[in-house]
């Protein structure tokens, strides 16, 4: 059992003989993790295979009007696969969870692929996205199962090492398929790795093991809640009139409201216990994964304001726009070879640099500019340091979580990371488009529009770091145990 708390008094011997990352590639450690780094890259690449080729497949199936619904649905489906996680894996082990996991996967990817029309399409979506939630999920519950928990930082780094490499290869893919008219192959494509992975986590990972954690039932209440939250958000950021914006945030603040209020007094749990509390162990580490996630959600518009106020190319702002997810893999990996020491300065830190980043996209992003490298360079430097907030605490708050969790919540507290890291998402994403919405950016005229509504984005969106930077404290605060 891993100690609960985090000790800030290191031995000697542990300085001495410190894990390196090579040995998270030796023996069975590099078959483990290929597997976990695996799926994590087929899960990242798909989303910006699907993002990139989708105005292909609306041109050639039409459902303009569900456009943002494609994405919509497959995340509403992977925070579900998220949060069911640790119920799967408690009741089939590793080896069986990665199963079902794939079958959802892959067939979804098949309807995708086959799709006559824009429903079907969103059907294959959710099923996709539901797979997608397991294979992202299961990384973080499989971890603190095949590998020693001196190795769990570096192996997390791994994880966000996964979705920079699908950053910057998977718009490349989609696009190759998009030229070529052929969005469908572009699906077809992700079968033989579906394959692939799935014969390897067969062979590899382990069965269902003897466990203190025992499987519980499902909290569907929650699970309602849940999607009902992020659905009533989304749907109410779609409209371009005040009055539906704020019914979509009251009804959001309401179902949040209830979904709180029934899982701290449920005994069937979707978090761990003391998630709700910020001020204790775990609820100040769930906080600070859900506002420094959040406080990235602007990154949706910055391609698009990058054409428009600082004349890039649609690929060049793509890749621009990738400087954050760039950031937060470059900081994740450096700052999964620092200390038990270091780990809460990295932690307290995060946040501040997060606030300054956005700080400065809010001076200079609305700045229309002619496009040249001097004037781009504050915007491009800021969009690596808002990922680099990120990155540079993730593998250390994913590892107090499992630390600080009790024993009998293990699985819990890792499946909670990716539900509560998705929620934050698409309540962020959804936010960020009702902030665009109402400051202009779909107003006549463009560039006005889109300079009014980079300073609100920005701008707004600097209260997630700022808010967090308590938070942040406190997580860091060594010595903390469940209460």
């Amino acid at each position: 059992m891993p100690e609960q708390g985090i000790s800030t008094d290191m031995p000697k011997s542990e300085a001495v003989t410190a894990p390196t990352w090579a040995e998270l590639f030796r023996g069975r450690n590099a078959i483990f993790s290929l597997a976990l780094g695996g799926s994590v890259a087929l899960h990242a690449l798909n989303i910006y295979i699907a993002i990139t080729i989708m105005p292909s497949v609306v041109a050639d199936i039409g459902g303009l009007d569900y456009y943002a619904w494609s994405t919509t649905v497959f995340v509403v489906a992977s925070i579900l696969g998220s949060a069911l996680s640790a119920r799967l894996l408690q009741r089939v082990g590793a080896r069986g969870a990665y199963g079902v996991a794939a079958l959802l996967f892959g067939t979804g990817t098949i309807l995708c692929a086959l799709a006559p029309n824009m429903p079907v399409l969103l059907a294959g979506r959710f099923v996709q996205g539901f797979g997608g939630g397991f294979l992202y999920a299961l990384a973080y519950g499989v971890i603190r199962l095949v590998f020693a928990d001196h190795h769990w930082a570096r192996a997390i780094g791994l994880i966000s090492a996964m979705w920079g490499i699908a950053t910057l290869t998977g718009p490349a893919i989609g696009g190759i398929f998009a030229e070529l008219g052929a969005w469908r192959a572009a699906f077809w494509s992700l079968i033989p790795f579906i394959l692939v992975f799935a014969i390897l986590a067969h062979a590899t990972l382990p069965g269902k093991a003897d466990s203190d954690e025992k499987p519980s039932r499902l909290p569907l209440a929650q699970l309602v809640l849940l999607t009902a939250t992020v659905i009533a958000l989304s749907a109410g950021s779609l409209g371009e009139a005040l009055y539906w914006n704020l019914i979509g945030i009251g009804m959001t603040l309401v179902l949040a409201g209830l979904l709180m209020a029934v899982e701290a007094r449920s005994g069937t749990r979707l978090l761990p216990r003391g998630a709700l509390k910020v001020t204790g162990p775990l609820g100040a580490l769930y906080a600070v994964i859900a506002l420094l996630v959040i406080g990235m959600q602007p990154e949706i518009y910055v391609p698009y304001l990058l054409q428009v106020l600082h004349g890039q190319s649609p690929l060049i702002a793509g890749y621009l726009a990738a400087l954050m997810a760039i950031g937060w893999t470059l900081a994740s990996l450096f700052s999964a070879n620092l200390n038990s020491r270091s780990a809460p300065g990295a932690i307290t830190i995060s946040p501040v640099l997060g606030l300054i980043g956005l700080t400065v996209l809010a001076v200079f992003m609305p700045v229309v500019g002619s496009g040249s490298w001097i004037g781009l360079a504050p915007v491009c430097g800021s969009l690596g340091l808002v990922g680099a907030s990120i990155g540079l605490a993730w593998p250390h708050v994913v590892t107090m979580v499992f630390q600080r969790a009790s024993p009998d919540e293990q699985a819990i507290a890792a499946g909670a990371i990716t539900t509560v890291q998705l929620f934050a998402t698409a309540l962020g994403a959804a936010t960020a488009g009702m902030v665009a919405n109402l400051s202009g950016i779909t107003q006549p005229g463009g560039v006005a529009g889109a300079s009014n509504a980079a300073l609100w984005l920005f701008g707004l969106f600097a209260l997630a770091p700022a808010l967090c930077i308590p938070a942040a404290r406190r997580a860091a605060r060594p010595g903390m145990t469940p209460r």
